[in-house]
């Protein structure tokens, strides 16, 4: 259940016109009254005889009867009351006893208090109510509303339960904003999936993604068919900037433009700039054509640019488990970045679940902790060598580093889930949760052909080979043992082991390392973790189908096992 406290009024007749009447796209339906401070309080929706004008004049007359000097000059308070688009339909008789608990725990009209101000609730759809009420009490004096986002909240909190409705968690004022009823409206009668708001909100998300500059960013808007409206102060300076989907018209057939504040929070375009700092100062980066023509070329292919955006990811877990508050709420941010990159760049078939966690994982990147930007430096860049390395084939090396990237993400996503509940960001940590269980979905997907090709490489080791990576496991990690070798994923493992050994590692120690970077509680399967780590660890190819056969031959090393290329960087740095 959704609460919203509106902004205040000085129009009753304005508000009741409103709540009574169609609506924009006449998407209200039956609109009636279902409770009031008075059961005889007159319902414009259901009786013939009663007009607008007859419930505003009762509504306001605690305010009519102050003298023009005391009267409050925005007089009108107004609350939604929206059930989860999961709840049943709720009967009038319902939504009557969540408006009179409402109106209570907000102060309006406390229980038992018979001189509360004057209210009454409209209900003209399925999901949701209206509240107003006029803020003079009728013993002339003002109510005490200096909590009544919080009551609502909380009073909701409790309505949830006792009504078996879903259990939604309380917000902290960072959220962007929902689509109104309106909106959805008109999306559904439009046939569309998302409320131009969300389509616009991540269309914007997947520009600003890795971008370095101003220019570089409105061009991914344009090239994206955004119209774009800039604000321009008399100096010439950009104040800011608002876009719209080009077939998103009102009434007079003109383009409904929202400004990037009123997308999210963060999408402002001085939060934006933000991003573009290069240290900790704050500010816009500019961007000559030269550099920009430079960044714009692909800096790799994109199975090297999903190699590094891994390791990036790998780095920043270790930042949000040990690094200040300030730093790990910068590298969740830039999360979000590097999931939208990798949305939009992915195959078809895993591109669905990885905009999906995209999409929900934008709850998770802010909160009250303000973000020290310049930090994050190797995520962003890891979003835009993304961008720029073009989209991924599904198959060979890009197939099978998407798994691998998608494996660190997780882990990632998780960790900033563990760092939101620690910080009592209830809808942060419910998003961030939300965002891995997509993942899930997305890797299973990505993994599937290179898995499969590990496991048969597994299976094909010699007897040999076998029993001493079974060896290896055992000297590693002989508490996971066990449970790894029944596993069905074993196979993959022990050719990874294989491998590495191959390559000139000792298979036990680097083993060791991989199992000891982080838990392995939150995997589905040990093995296929172990696996994508040791082959970040080891640099070796993600896709191993062009790799040749193993042989028995006990490879040769001398002098000190050789040290994973990738590992300089997994260390947690010190953060001032």
């Amino acid at each position: 259940m959704i609460p919203r406290v509106h902004k205040r009024g000085s129009r009753t007749i304005g508000l009741l016109a409103y709540l009574y009447g169609p609506g924009p796209h006449e998407e209200h339906i039956d609109p009636h009254l279902v409770a009031a401070w008075d059961s005889f309080a007159p319902d414009p929706g259901r009786d013939p005889q009663a007009t607008y004008e007859d419930l505003q004049q009762l509504l306001d007359q605690p305010v009519e009867a102050l003298s023009p000097s005391r009267r409050p000059a925005k007089h009108v308070w107004h609350l939604s009351v929206r059930a989860a688009p999961d709840d049943p339909i709720l009967t009038d008789e319902q939504w009557a006893d969540i408006a009179r608990r409402m109106v209570a725990a907000t102060g309006i009209a406390p229980a038992d208090d018979s001189a509360g101000c004057r209210w009454a609730a409209v209900r003209h759809a399925d999901d949701h109510i209206h509240i107003i009420a006029t803020l003079v009490r009728e013993d002339g004096r003002k109510p005490r509303l200096n909590n009544d986002a919080k009551g609502s909240q909380a009073e909701a909190r409790l309505i949830e339960a006792e009504y078996g409705l879903k259990q939604l968690n309380t917000g902290d004022g960072t959220a962007a904003k929902r689509p109104t009823s309106a909106e959805r409206h008109k999306a559904e009668r439009e046939g569309r999936d998302l409320t131009p708001r969300e389509e616009l909100r991540e269309t914007v998300r997947r520009a600003v993604a890795g971008a370095q500059g101003e220019e570089e960013f409105f061009g991914r808007l344009s090239a994206a068919g955004l119209l774009i409206h800039k604000r321009t102060a008399p100096s010439g300076d950009l104040l800011g900037y608002k876009v719209a989907l080009p077939d998103d018209r009102n009434e007079e057939d003109e383009p409904v433009f929202y400004a990037g504040s009123t997308l999210s929070p963060d999408l402002s375009l001085p939060r934006i700039r933000e991003r573009w700092s290069t240290d900790s100062e704050a500010g816009p980066r500019t961007e000559t054509s030269s550099q920009r023509a430079a960044g714009a070329a692909a800096p790799s292919g994109p199975a090297s640019a999903r190699r590094r955006a891994a390791s990036a990811a790998w780095q920043a877990v270790l930042v949000i488990d040990h690094g200040e508050d300030t730093v790990a709420a910068a590298h969740i941010a830039a999360a979000g970045e590097v999931l939208d990159a990798l949305a939009k760049t992915s195959a078809a078939h895993t591109r669905k679940q990885l905009r999906e966690a995209a999409f929900v994982f934008e709850r998770a990147s802010h909160s009250h902790v303000k973000a020290e930007r310049g930090h994050d430096r190797a995520l962003r860049q890891a979003a835009r060598d993304l961008v720029y390395s073009g989209p991924a084939l599904g198959r060979g090396e890009d197939g099978a580093t998407t798994a691998l990237v998608i494996d660190m993400l997780f882990f990632l996503v998780t960790a900033a889930a563990h760092w939101h509940g620690k910080k009592e960001h209830a809808q942060q940590a419910a998003a961030a949760r939300q965002a891995g269980e997509h993942l899930r979905a997305a890797y299973r997907v990505a993994a599937q052909h290179p898995l499969a090709v590990l496991q048969h490489r597994g299976r094909r080791l010699p007897q040999p080979l076998h029993r001493r990576q079974v060896a290896h496991l055992r000297e590693a990690v002989p508490e996971l043992a066990e449970q790894i070798l029944a596993e069905p994923g074993w196979y993959a493992l022990a050719a990874t082991l294989a491998d590495a050994e191959a390559a000139g590692h000792e298979p036990a120690a680097l083993l060791a390392e991989a199992v000891a970077r982080r838990e392995l509680d939150t995997a589905d399967s040990v093995s296929d973790v172990l696996v994508w780590r040791l082959r970040r660890l080891a640099d070796l190819p993600a896709d191993a189908s062009a790799m040749p056969e193993h042989d028995t031959t006990t490879p040769q090393t001398t002098g000190r096992p050789k040290r994973p290329s990738a590992d300089r960087g997994d260390r947690p740095r010190k953060t001032r």
